[in-house]
C-alpha cells in the first residue's frame, strides 16, 4: 500500500470492486490518536494522521510514518475537522446460549464468502465488521442487546427474517443483508452506511453524514483500518503467488 493511493472508484469500477478503491482512500486508526477529517467535492471523508502540500496538490498520510499517503488536487478540498479517534471500550460479552457447532475459522471464511456472493459484498468487508461487532464471538451481547456475529438488534433480526440472532449462518445473512441495504440507501458510500450500522440511518439522515459520535467515528474508522489490512494482504498474497507461477517456467528451462 506505500505510494500514492488512486482514486479508482471515480472510474465506475463494479461494485465489489470499488469497496477495494473505497477502503483505500479511508485512512487507517490502530490506537488512540488525533487526526484530521478532510471532506472532498465528492463527498468523500478521509481521516489522516497529517497532510502535506506540494504545489497544488496535497498529500493525506494515513499513517504517522509517512510511507502511504493520498494524493488529491488542493481544490477538491472542502473542509477539515479534528477527530479525536480513541478504542471502543468493548461493549460485547459473551452469554450462555450453547452453540449449535464450534465456528471454526474456515466455517466462518465460508459463511461469509457465501454471503459476499449473494449480496455482491467482499468477504473481507464482511469480515473486518464481524470483528469489529463480535471479535467472532457467535454468542456476543452488547449491553444495548445487540446479539450475534453483527451484532443485529432484536428488531432488525426480526425484520430481515432471522429467528435466532446466535445461529451464525443467520446472522451473517441478516447483517449482510442489512449492510447492502444500507449501502444501496447511501448510494454506495461505504463509511456512510457503516455509520448508519452503527448508529443507525436516522441519526446519519439527521446529520447529513457521519455522526458526530466519538464512537460511530472511531467504529468506522476502525472497520475501513481492518478492511485495508485484510485486502493489503490479499494483494500481497497475490503477488507472491504470481511471482511464483512466473518464476517456475525460467527454472525449468534453466534446467
Amino acid at each position: 500500500m506505500a505510494g500514492v493511493i488512486e482514486f479508482l472508484y471515480m472510474l465506475g469500477l463494479p461494485r465489489k470492486r470499488r469497496w477495494y478503491a473505497l477502503a483505500l482512500v479511508s485512512c487507517c486508526v490502530s490506537a488512540a490518536f488525533a487526526a484530521d477529517r478532510v471532506t472532498l467535492k465528492n463527498g468523500f471523508d478521509i481521516v489522516c494522521d497529517h497532510r502535506a502540500a506540494d504545489g497544488d496538490r496535497v498529500r493525506l498520510y494515513t499513517d504517522a510514518s509517512g510511507q502511504n499517503f493520498v494524493e488529491v488536487a488542493a481544490e477538491d478540498i472542502v473542509s477539515e475537522q479534528h477527530v479525536d479517534l480513541l478504542p471502543k471500550t468493548p461493549a460485547a460479552a459473551p452469554v450462555t446460549k450453547p452453540a449449535s457447532a464450534a465456528l471454526t475459522p474456515v466455517r466462518l471464511h465460508a459463511m461469509l464468502t457465501h454471503a459476499g456472493a449473494e449480496y455482491d459484498l467482499d468477504e473481507d468487508l464482511l469480515a473486518s465488521v464481524v470483528r469489529q461487532e463480535s471479535g467472532g464471538n457467535a454468542r456476543a451481547v452488547s449491553r444495548a442487546g445487540a446479539q450475534g456475529l453483527m451484532q443485529l438488534m432484536p428488531k432488525t433480526a426480526a425484520h430481515l427474517g432471522v429467528s435466532d440472532s446466535f445461529a451464525p449462518d443467520q446472522n451473517i445473512e441478516g447483517g449482510s443483508a442489512y449492510l447492502d441495504a444500507l449501502l444501496h440507501r447511501y448510494h454506495d458510500n461505504l463509511p456512510l452506511a457503516l455509520a448508519a450500522y452503527n448508529a443507525g440511518p436516522e441519526a446519519v439522515d439527521r446529520w447529513h453524514g457521519i455522526p458526530p459520535y466519538r464512537e460511530t467515528r472511531s467504529y468506522v474508522a476502525r472497520v475501513i483500518h481492518e478492511y485495508n489490512r485484510r485486502y493489503a494482504l490479499r494483494l500481497r498474497s497475490s503477488a507472491q503467488r504470481q511471482a511464483s507461477l512466473s518464476a517456475a517456467p525460467l527454472a525449468a528451462s534453466a534446467e
